[in-house]
């Protein structure tokens, strides 16, 4: 019988370094014969990117936060049910780039009481919570300061929503939030560890790559025990 696999999760603010320690520690894995899946939240199978596409596409003033919270839901319940599940059925580790440890910081600085997230999490994906979280902490300067945005401006919508969430959304999505809002957001990341369901580790990452790495592949080594 095939052991089941582990589902790993990346997350923290802007500009934390998600990108290349998730590819790190793929390479690391693969290196050490252990076969893995990526997960792309929100979108990453075809009924996910089109809720990606609503979520990206469309001015979200006119959006209500509880239906934008439920399409980011929907896409994991998609993401979950047809990559992630069958992929640790086959014992394979699945590598999250962000999941509903993001709706629990950016949706919940936005003023959506965290308890709800956690149930639409429990409805959306039932079990399959990831075996561990790695959060990224990085203060939201130095974040803008590595991807060149700045959080300067109010937004569309007074700051609300999940669309710094996004790689390729247009810049007046993801810059147009007063900088308390992006602080809002690191400090509920750093709740994280007693509020979420599941394990979740705090990494400091705004030290050089190689020293976020040894202790990412500190924590996940032991987690996969």
């Amino acid at each position: 019988m095939i052991a089941r696999g582990k589902f790993i999760v990346f997350d923290g603010p802007d500009g934390s370094g998600k990108g290349t320690q998730l590819a790190r520690l793929e390479q690391w894995l693969g290196e050490n014969g252990r076969s893995t899946v990526r997960a792309k939240d929100p979108g990453g199978t075809e009924i996910g990117d089109r809720i990606r596409h609503v979520l990206l596409g469309h001015d979200l003033a006119q959006m209500a936060p509880r239906c934008e919270a439920l399409l980011f839901m929907a896409s994991r319940a998609q993401l979950v049910r047809e990559i992630v599940e069958p992929a640790l059925n086959t014992g394979k580790i699945v590598l999250g780039d962000r999941f509903i440890s993001s709706t629990c910081a950016y949706q919940v600085a936005a003023g959506f009481p965290r308890e709800q997230v956690i149930a639409l999490g429990n409805f959306a994906v039932g079990s399959t919570w990831p075996h561990l979280t790695i959060v990224l902490d990085v203060p939201p300067e130095v974040g803008f300061e590595r991807t060149g945005r700045k959080p300067h401006h109010v937004s569309r919508r007074g700051g609300t929503g999940q669309l710094s969430m996004f790689d390729d959304a247009e810049p007046d999505a993801m810059e147009r939030r007063p900088l308390d809002f992006h602080r809002r957001v690191r400090q509920l990341f750093l709740e994280l560890p007693s509020a979420y369901p599941t394990p979740v580790a705090v990494i400091d990452g705004a030290r050089p790559a190689d020293a976020v790495f040894a202790d990412v592949l500190q924590t996940v080594q032991r987690a996969l025990g």
